[in-house]
């Protein structure tokens, strides 16, 4: 599959999504066993996706975040049709609720494929709080081969700034080739990105989560100071922040975990783009103890613990903050 086949569908994603946002004041949801909600964009964008890595890829498996257990309520068949409304544009054939189903259901997101030499894993709408408040969420894809991301997307609809007057952009990274950023226009030139080129910490700023369900707010404000950054962190949702940190726009980024989610493990479809992203544009990304991310491990990055991004320049001063600070 070429880059610029991925990139059309990324933007049809985007299309979509769009219209899903346009269209609900609040987007159909539902809440998954781990109480974090699922709506009709995650469904339609994991249908769209699964749909045309099967169409082009066919023998590389997927490891993606939704699953068909939302449709199993008995308010299922109408979800199936509401998600069928969505993704049909963009299928010349009918778009029956068997497709959906085996779409949707291709993409595994358990442990069975820990041991496979190559597979994408996507995550359809990441920050999905962030999409429900029409803010910032972005579609992730990437390829790990032999445990190692050698290709990455996000497609980010309500990111405007980077790429000119564009409300939305849409950031590439291949293994060894760097990172490529432009609008969702068809006809959009590419521009490589690299990170900042900020040292001093009295420069640097902070990316984190908007939710306080995401990080430990009054451990990331230590922090912070402990680092010597004089500015209070910045708020954004979902990978979106990864593309700030490539194109050079801020310099920092953590994930902190709450005392009650110390056992938490990073799911890979959150991580997987992003970091490709930023590697290739010249920054770095590990975890709180300066490990590499380990994507060998199956859906979760079981032996990392949160995140650790940065322009490069910075990230051992974070690191030796975050061990003073027992982060």
């Amino acid at each position: 599959m070429t880059t610029a086949q991925v990139l059309a569908f990324l933007r049809q994603c985007a299309d979509m999504t769009t219209r899903i946002q346009k269209d609900f004041i609040t987007p159909a949801t539902w809440e998954k066993k781990d109480k974090s909600p699922v709506t009709v964009g995650d469904l339609a964008v994991q249908t769209l996706v699964a749909a045309r890595l099967a169409e082009q890829t066919p023998d590389v498996p997927l490891v993606a975040e939704e699953s068909v257990d939302v449709f199993r309520s008995e308010d299922g068949p109408r979800f199936l049709e509401i998600v069928a409304k969505y993704v049909q544009p963009y299928f010349t054939e009918t778009v029956t609720s068997e497709k959906i189903l085996a779409w949707v259901s291709r993409g595994k997101n358990d442990d069975s494929l820990a041991n496979a030499s190559k597979f994408w894993t996507l995550d359809p709408i990441d920050g999905t709080k962030g999409f429900l408040r029409k803010e910032q969420y972005a579609t992730a894809l990437a390829l790990i081969e032999n445990g190692t991301v050698t290709l990455g997307f996000l497609g980010m609809p309500n990111l405007a700034g980077l790429a000119g007057d564009a409300p939305g952009c849409l950031m590439y990274a291949r293994r060894g080739e760097g990172t490529w950023l432009g609008s969702l226009d068809a006809n959009a030139t590419f521009r490589q990105v690299r990170v900042s080129t900020h040292s001093d910490v009295r420069d640097a700023t902070v990316l984190r989560s908007v939710e306080s369900g995401h990080t430990n707010v009054s451990q990331m404000d230590i922090l912070v100071e402990r680092i010597g950054i004089p500015n209070p962190p910045v708020r954004m949702d979902s990978q979106a922040k990864y593309a700030v940190l490539a194109s050079g726009g801020s310099d920092l980024m953590f994930r902190l975990l709450r005392a009650d989610l110390r056992e938490y493990k990073e799911k890979i479809w959150d991580q997987a783009a992003g970091s490709i992203l930023l590697e290739e544009a010249g920054g770095r990304v590990t975890d709180l103890d300066g490990r590499p991310f380990d994507f060998t491990q199956g859906s979760s990055l079981k032996k990392n613990r949160g995140v650790c991004a940065s322009n490069g320049l910075l990230h051992d001063v974070a690191l030796r903050a975050l061990q003073e600070c027992g982060c």
